[in-house]
């Protein structure tokens, strides 16, 4: 099968102009089949505050109400995803930005109520994995912002790294699909306070074991376990590693079963 690289970025790197400029020469230099999964939430926040909206958030997780929908529909699905459209169409790149609604790509679940009630948002339910790879066989890159619909005319906000997880394996059975999460640190570390101490491989009980001793630990979790599921269903290599370090063999931590 084709090799499919599918990048998924957030953090301060999608928000400030030197990094992300760093980051989009290098997914650009990718060769062959590419998509690109990013966040924006430091933008929503700034932008929400600007308008006078509150942010809540509860275990790191946004609290979705509909004026903070609104504004994460307009940040995450128009001016960061604009943004890095535009940027990659710079460099030759024929980017093309989209949201879940946009051909009924990733539809999802409204999250009930439990503990807490998150609002309006989403999970995944389900990837059109024949119209992402219509796209992509037509010599498009898809840019994919962390907004999915409900299929009843409502938008939602979606974890951007499950959303990378979830289309990794819809498109695992018609590419060999190489997930790369990027972030700020060179990878999954032993010692927060030390860029040097990269965990350079993980399996499944090591992650349970790093878990139960603390040193994976707030939003690294899911990351994690969205990475764990993707291999599980068929997707061929995950690596979380630092942005400018995509397409460095032996950067960053893999993830094996």
């Amino acid at each position: 099968m084709e090799k499919l690289t599918l990048i998924k970025v957030g953090g301060k790197i999608v928000e400030e102009q030197e990094a992300l400029s760093r980051l989009l020469a290098s997914f650009a230099a990718i060769p062959g089949r590419k998509v690109l999964v990013h966040g924006g939430g430091r933008s929503a926040t700034a932008m929400a505050a600007r308008l006078g909206i509150e942010s809540r958030m509860v275990g790191g997780r946004r609290i979705t109400d509909r004026p903070m929908l609104e504004v994460v529909t307009m940040v995450y699905g128009g001016l960061v995803n604009k943004n890095i459209v535009a940027g990659l169409q710079a460099l030759g790149v024929n980017a093309l930005g989209m949201t879940g609604a946009d051909m009924n790509i990733l539809l999802s679940d409204k999250r009930p109520v439990q503990e807490v009630d998150y609002g309006y948002v989403g999970d995944v339910r389900r990837v059109d994995g024949a119209a992402l790879s219509g796209l992509i066989e037509m010599g498009v890159v898809p840019v994919i912002a962390p907004l999915t619909h409900d299929g009843k005319g409502s938008m939602l906000n979606t974890n951007a790294d499950t959303m990378a997880g979830e289309t990794a394996k819809a498109l695992a059975s018609r590419y060999d699909v190489s997930l790369v999460y990027c972030f700020e640190k060179r990878g999954v570390l032993r010692d927060e306070n030390d860029d040097n101490s990269v965990i350079a491989q993980m399996t499944r009980s090591q992650f349970e074991d790093y878990r139960a001793q603390g040193i994976v630990q707030g939003g690294m979790i899911p990351k994690l376990e969205n990475a764990f599921d993707a291999i599980r269903h068929g997707v061929r290599e995950v690596v979380i590693t630092r942005a400018d370090a995509i397409g460095k063999e032996h950067e960053g931590t893999r993830i094996v079963e």
